[in-house]
């Protein structure tokens, strides 16, 4: 029998229905709560608001738990690599090896980007943020592929989706090159996806490349944890804008430009830029422990706890084994990643923090890691968009497959009410 939930406004009872999801979460569905009452519902944030129902992500913050269609992100960051992380969360399923070959194959098919983008490249400023840069070269890639994708043609939705996969990597690397004053790379259709991330980003023309492979496996981990998170900031805008229907390039943009922001996908950008200013104050880290701690006080370390996780953040069990490799495979002295490691070793350990589950989280983990890689705080966020991109795409697909409508929210007016017109002149 189904549930139902009985609500009283201005003595009028309605019935509304209850929706139980297959992990048994439930929503109250008051999709005809306007109609029948005239009443709309409050939400700054959206906290409380189901947008939609989705097969993609299962998140549970009070228990730490994070799957992608079922799979636990522990078992996947552990047995699968990004590209097969990726074909499941955009197709449903984990791919057959004949289908994962293909899958790569068809992506290598994509991955040379119009030289004409290079004369967009050359128009910003060295100075320019890599995250404004990604933005609108992903915007850009759709004045060279004008033809709107027809979402019920099969064959169409996953040349668009293997186009996306192809030139939003070589173009997420160029924004670094552009500001570290380098020639463009292209992609190397001989090496897989994430070895052409490093080649990408850091082979020189004076002199042979090899990717280290510790890196290239603490990286796959990292764009794995990174690709899909639930109704995010960012997903919820790529959603937002898709049930418009908009492109998915167009959507992608726009969802990069929401990751920028330095609540949501700029916080491990936010960790690094503590650690640097905790060094410059001569890097006793007991001085902004207690800081933290003083409520009177404005300080906050960057990095602990999470909105969402009430507990451990999952990922960042998985990413902090990774990042200890990492910094022993490349032996880096650096007094910020020095700073960070007595941070992540006091906050284990002090009760304050203990009792209040601030553990590090995922982009405390992630910034230590790009910053052993030599690569800069403001392409961070870069980083994250990469490993986030297959979950957008995912994201993207099944609103427009399930013919959800243009979102549309509504709001309560608090402005002045009708008023005569009277010239001020």
């Amino acid at each position: 029998m189904s549930k139902i939930a009985t609500l009283e406004v201005d003595g009028q009872k309605i019935e509304l229905p209850v929706i139980t999801g297959s992990e048994n979460e439930s929503a109250v569905d008051i999709n005809k709560l306007r109609d029948l009452t005239g009443f709309i519902t409050l939400d700054p944030g959206y906290k409380n608001s189901g947008s939609c129902t989705s097969e993609i992500t299962f998140l549970d913050g009070e228990l730490g738990i994070l799957r992608y269609r079922g799979y636990s992100i522990e078992d996947l960051a552990e047995k699968a690599s990004f590209p097969e992380v990726s074909y499941l969360l955009i197709f449903g399923e984990l791919p057959t090896a004949q289908q994962l070959a293909q899958f790569d194959a068809d992506i290598k098919k994509h991955t040379l980007v119009n030289e004409e983008m290079k004369n967009i490249i050359d128009g910003f400023p060295k100075t320019a943020h890599p995250m404004g840069v990604l933005s609108a070269l992903t915007s850009a890639l759709t004045a060279f592929n004008p033809k709107a994708v027809n979402v019920e043609n099969e064959k169409e939705m996953y040349e668009a989706i293997c186009k996306t996969i192809a030139k939003f990597l070589v173009i997420a690397t160029w924004t670094y090159r552009k500001t570290m004053g380098y020639p463009l790379n292209y992609y190397d259709n001989t090496k897989g996806y994430v070895e052409n991330f490093m080649q990408l980003m850091f082979r020189l023309p004076t002199g042979p490349y090899a990717a280290n492979p510790i890196i290239v496996n603490a990286l796959d981990k990292l764009f794995i944890l990174h690709g899909d998170h639930e109704q995010n900031c960012s997903t919820s805008t790529v959603r937002m804008v898709g049930s418009s229907h908009a492109g998915l390039f167009a959507s992608i943009s726009a969802g990069v430009s929401a990751l920028w922001g330095p609540l949501h996908g700029g916080a491990n950008q936010a960790v690094l830029e503590m650690l640097e200013e905790i060094n410059k104050d001569g890097g006793d880290t007991d001085k902004f422990m207690a800081k933290a701690k003083d409520k009177n006080d404005p300080f906050r370390l960057m990095g602990f706890g999470h909105r969402v996780y009430k507990n451990f953040d999952p990922r960042a069990r998985i990413i902090k084994k990774a990042a200890d490799e990492v910094l022993n495979t490349l032996g880096v002295d650096d007094p910020i990643l020095a700073i960070a490691k007595k941070l992540e070793a006091a906050a284990l350990v002090d009760e304050y923090f203990v009792s209040r589950k601030l553990y590090p989280n995922v982009d405390f983990y992630s910034g230590i890691i790009y910053r052993a890689l030599g690569i800069p705080t403001d392409m961070f966020t870069v980083m994250f968009a990469i490993g986030r991109l297959p979950g957008w795409i995912a994201q993207w697909k099944e609103m427009r497959e399930n013919k959800e409508p243009i979102g549309r929210p509504r709001q309560i007016y608090t402005g002045h009410p009708l008023r005569e017109f009277k010239s001020n002149k």
